[in-house]
């Protein structure tokens, strides 16, 4: 608890967190909701604060909900505290007026406009000292230098600029204008996220739609910024203040329990204990408190009680929406909202905001559920989260290699596998090219996907992943776990997981990715899937497809956009030997393809390559490249290339040359298992 019992109504104290430093303020069993826009008095109390301490970035205020005002709305207030002061500490201003021989009726007039209307209606006090002076000139044809100070001041402060368009026809006490330019951020006490709970007036609706039961989405255009607004109301915003009473009495005594780090290596069975707890917890309470709840209510209440628990509170909400694809936290935290990546509307800004305890709550959940660390020494975690209804990749950077703190990019995965039939539906492959993709899976050979970041590779591995035949048994290598080996499982695959440290990582309990590999040799005839060579795995790998690739399918993905893009970072960077490339046999690329604003983008599948074996130093020079597929722009699709259409295809013709059915005959080949 912030303030204790004893504090009294507007008692404030400052604390930092992260860079921002923020004046709480206590308005616990006050009868009215704190709201500086509509509120005179309120806005007299927070000048005279400001006056005293203006080191301050955010205010907020405490009753059952948190009401805050962000940085801008701050600085406003600040200038007006300024101001003053600078009338009434350092200039004495009635003092002075009363020696320069100024008339009383002046003196009054600079005394209402300073001590009274300056600090509840800054607008109106600009409005007042214009006409005083105009009515100075008229009468008296001179114009007190106060008076005039007062005025040009108060024209050069953000708040006056904001209200031009209102200072014609404005009336002193008129708090409409108050209301366009003041608006706090509302939050429930037991949260620490920051939501802007009211959309931009200015923002045009485009699309909306439900999550589950009590959540929605709303996106805006905003007329400032390319990026439309993913405006999120969840359940929390939805519910009435008995409930609010209940959620956080359930939730104190549920902190006092503190998990141990074993219980978050089963992050599913922790969840459901705390649902439990937290339900019958909940059902005591409303029986003492006298609220009347149905079971659904309690079990809303319940799932809240566990997001703000040992849950990740709205980003779990957000990872509920099977449109977002990723999600990003900047740093510095307070003061950046939330961004995604929205399946239909592309980049955009949400309106929530994160803050620092939110994150370094996240952190050291991440840190349990991984077992890897995340400090000074080691500042990158890659790891993995998996909610009720949703599962995603983590990489977070702290410091020092972020300076200003800690920071998240989260990538949700699809809840059910990708195939190559959904891609097809999406167009990032056609029917055709997805036909050849499945013949060479059936004929166990060896396959590179490539691509640039955020291209749609992982999936494409899922995808094919689905095509092996489910008596082969598949083993898949991660550093984090992406692909979809639950969801196999679940369709009755033989499928073994394997988990290995992170390149990222020089030490740790964990197996390194070579090791990993290499083991994997030993666990029999299997397909292998290797989650995305990225460093010296490279070397284990080629070894693994030039054994024999475990007479089976072995893929992987890798960043690269070409197919000599591939080889060069493979052979220059990586050190794999020229001879060991020959190994590879297929090489599918993927790229994000833009629009010609560049504001939106496609996932389309550019190329599928055949890497040919006779060639010494150079494969793009010498012609071992053969391409089978290429994506045309003008028709958004890949389209066959003669090598293909004329049977041009070393590696089709050698796996149907060990078929009887098709030895010999490219026709059988393609009107049988590929047309």
């Amino acid at each position: 608890m912030l303030f204790k019992k004893t504090a009294k109504k507007g008692d404030h104290l400052i604390e930092k967190e992260g860079i921002d430093r923020i004046m709480h303020i206590n308005y616990e069993n006050v009868g009215k909701i704190p709201s500086i826009e509509d509120d005179p008095t309120m806005m007299v109390e927070i000048i005279e604060k400001l006056a005293q301490t203006q080191d301050v970035e955010r205010i907020v205020y405490h009753q059952r909900k948190k009401y805050e005002y962000g940085f801008k709305q701050v600085q406003i207030l600040i200038e007006i505290a300024t101001i003053y002061n600078h009338f009434i500490k350092q200039r004495k201003i009635f003092s002075r007026l009363a020696l320069t021989g100024a008339s009383q009726e002046t003196i009054q007039n600079l005394q209402y406009l300073v001590m009274n209307l300056l600090k509840s209606d800054p607008i109106g006090c600009y409005v007042e000292s214009r006409r005083f002076l105009r009515d100075e000139k008229i009468f008296t044809g001179d114009v007190p230098e106060m008076l005039q100070e007062l005025h040009d001041l108060l024209e050069n402060t953000k708040l006056i600029k904001l209200a031009d368009n209102y200072l014609d026809g404005f009336s002193i006490g008129d708090r409409t204008v108050y209301k366009a330019i003041f608006k706090s951020v509302i939050t429930p006490d037991f949260m620490h996220t920051r939501m802007m709970a009211i959309p931009p007036i200015e923002a045009l609706e485009v699309d909306s739609y439900q999550v589950s039961k009590n959540t929605y989405v709303q996106i805006y255009d905003q007329p400032t910024t390319i990026k439309k607004l993913y405006h999120l109301i969840p359940p929390e915003f939805q519910i009435s203040e008995d409930k609010y009473e209940l959620i956080e009495l359930a939730r104190k005594v549920l902190a006092e329990h503190k998990p141990k780090a074993e219980e978050f290596l089963d992050t599913e069975r922790m969840r459901q204990t705390f649902f439990n707890i937290g339900r019958d917890l909940l059902i005591e309470l409303a029986d003492n408190k006298g609220v009347s709840l149905k079971f659904e209510e309690i079990e809303e209440l319940a799932e809240i009680i566990v997001r703000y628990t040992v849950g990740f509170g709205l980003i779990e909400v957000l990872l509920q929406d099977p449109n977002v694809q990723d999600i990003v936290v900047n740093s510095p935290v307070g003061g950046n909202p939330i961004f995604l990546v929205h399946s239909v509307h592309d980049e955009c800004v949400t309106n929530l905001i994160p803050s620092v305890e939110d994150v370094e709550g996240w952190a050291t959940k991440f840190r349990l559920v991984s077992a890897r660390p995340l400090d000074e020494a080691n500042p990158i975690l890659d790891t993995e989260m998996e909610i009720p209804g949703a599962r995603a990749r983590v990489a977070a950077i702290g410091k020092p290699l972020n300076p200003y703190g800690i920071s998240y990019a989260i990538r949700r995965h699809r809840d059910k596998p990708w195939t190559l039939a959904l891609f097809i539906k999406n167009g990032m492959i056609n029917s055709l090219a997805a036909g050849v993709l499945s013949f060479l899976i059936d004929g166990s050979r060896t396959m590179l996907i490539a691509g640039t970041r955020s291209s749609g590779k992982s999936s494409l591995l899922g995808s094919v992943m689905v095509e092996i035949m489910r008596k082969h048994r598949i083993i898949s290598i991660e550093d984090t776990l992406e692909l979809p080996t639950s969801a196999l499982s679940d369709l009755g695959f033989n499928i073994q997981p394997m988990k290995v440290r992170s390149a990222l990582l020089k030490s740790g309990s964990e197996v390194a990715a070579d090791e990993g590999i290499r083991t994997s040799l030993r666990l029999g005839d299997s397909a292998l899937i290797v989650g995305e060579v990225r460093s010296v795995e490279a070397l284990a790998m080629f070894e693994a497809m030039r054994v024999g690739a475990l007479a089976n399918v072995v893929a992987g993905t890798i960043h690269g956009d070409s197919p000599y893009g591939v080889f060069d970072r493979l052979v220059n960077d990586l050190k794999v030997p020229r001879t060991s490339f020959k190994a590879i046999d297929i090489m599918v690329i993927a790229n994000p393809i833009k629009s010609a604003d560049g504001l939106y983008r496609k996932r389309r599948v550019v190329s599928i390559t055949e890497v040919r074996k006779h060639w010494e130093k150079d494969p793009l020079r010498e012609g071992a490249f053969v391409d089978l597929f290429k994506y045309d722009p003008e028709t958004d699709e890949l389209v066959p290339t003669d090598a293909l259409l004329n049977g041009d295809s070393e590696i089709i013709k050698s796996i149907g040359g060990n078929v009887k059915e098709f030895a010999g005959s490219w026709d059988a080949i393609w009107e049988t298992r590929i047309f």
